[in-house]
């Protein structure tokens, strides 16, 4: 490893941040308040040894990556989010954009033949497009391409479709599960606390509902991911009490394959005003995320919101997965006005860049099977 935990342990001059190190060396669970101390006094260079630790104790080098491209079936939304710069208003929807299901299912005929896995499905809640489009997109994709892992529907999503279908969360789950949904990305979650969720993003799913459609995806053995939007107007008390609730559902249920801190742009949104987060403090959150969600198997850095260089450096942070390709399918960041303004890197480029920085790049499914360990290959 990089640095032994003794070492790390030694070097610590706090009392406090030493008997938090010796839980980590310990495979103890860090409490709340040990969270929060890591925010106040948890210097970058000790929660990143920490997380670098639990990172290579877990995976070793292995960072993995996924072949995989993005739809997005709408921009328009009737969702009013004050940190979002993608969507467009249903009451404005001339500055939007409405695919069709046979322009989505096109979308999907361009990558025949070659060796993608996966196919990410996010948008705006759009009042037309529901559950029975979806149910029908899907199951066209799955007739053309059986292979392909559909990931797809924020909670946001789902819980507007299952309340518009007049169907329980239940109900709902196996119904899109049977037409085609493997996963479930992790959108939607922002962050858990009422009071911050009431300024950023009053009229959509609570964090009650968030979890509960995630719980019944593991219910029915799909896996799913988790994410945090950090970087805005919340406190550290709320990100910690965010990830406490991601990691007693993952008690629960097991069914969490990554969490995902993404970080608040403040490009042309009605939070404009507020700064964004500094490089340093994304490692930070990084870094204590690893450390206190020891019961999540992954840690993910999406680069095409944090950019490349970033989303290398993370690898040092107790990051150990990059998202994928991408192939420039996705709008959500680039319109907030992220480091990649055309995310798209090919598989050698992915590859290229875990290796600089002497990580073992693997390629994975959505699931996390290994599709090919590219540590002894040789790109031209």
């Amino acid at each position: 490893m990089s640095e032994s935990i003794d070492t790390i342990i030694s070097n610590c001059n706090d009392q406090e941040l030493q008997v938090i190190a010796q839980k980590v060396k310990d495979n103890q669970r860090i409490t709340d308040a040990d969270g929060l101390l890591l925010f106040e006094k948890g210097e970058l260079a000790f929660v990143g040894a920490l997380a670098n630790f639990i990172r290579e104790r877990k995976h070793g080098d292995t960072t993995y990556f996924n072949r995989n491209f993005h739809i997005e079936p709408t921009n328009v939304c009737v969702f009013s989010c004050k940190f979002c710069s993608y969507s467009r208003l249903y009451a404005h929807k001339e500055e939007g954009w409405e695919l069709s299901i046979e322009q989505m299912l096109d979308l999907v005929k361009a990558y025949d033949g070659k060796p993608i896995t996966e196919v990410h499905i996010v948008g705006g809640v759009h009042p037309k497009m529901d559950m029975a489009y979806f149910i029908e997109l899907m199951q066209k994709i799955k007739k053309h391409r059986p292979d392909l892992h559909v990931k797809a529907f924020t909670a946001v999503e789902l819980d507007y479709m299952f309340r518009k279908a007049k169907l329980s969360i239940e109900e709902g789950m196996k119904q899109l599960h049977a037409a085609g949904l493997d996963s479930l990305p992790g959108g939607g979650a922002e962050i858990f606390a009422p009071e911050i969720r009431e300024q950023i993003c009053a009229d959509k799913v609570d964090a009650n509902g968030w979890l509960a459609i995630h719980e019944a995806a593991h219910n029915l053995g799909m896996h799913s991911n988790a994410t945090m939007l950090y970087g805005h107007i919340e406190k550290k008390e709320h990100l910690v009490d965010h990830m406490r609730r991601l990691r007693e559902l993952q008690d629960k249920t097991g069914g969490f394959n990554t969490f995902i801190p993404l970080k608040f742009r403040n490009f042309d949104n009605d939070m404009s005003y507020v700064p964004e987060s500094s490089i340093i403090e994304d490692m930070r959150l990084f870094s204590i995320s690893r450390i206190y969600l020891d019961n999540f198997p992954h840690l993910k850095a999406y680069w095409p919101m944090l950019g490349r260089q970033q989303a290398q450096l993370s690898l040092a942070f107790g990051v150990n997965d990059i998202d994928g390709t991408i192939d420039d399918s996705t709008k959500i960041y680039s319109m907030a006005g992220s480091e990649e303004q055309t995310p798209t890197m090919s598989t050698e480029d992915l590859v290229q860049l875990i290796k600089q920085v002497n990580r073992r790049p693997v390629e994975r499914d959505t699931l996390y099977n290994v599709v090919k360990d590219y540590s002894l290959v040789e790109l031209v």
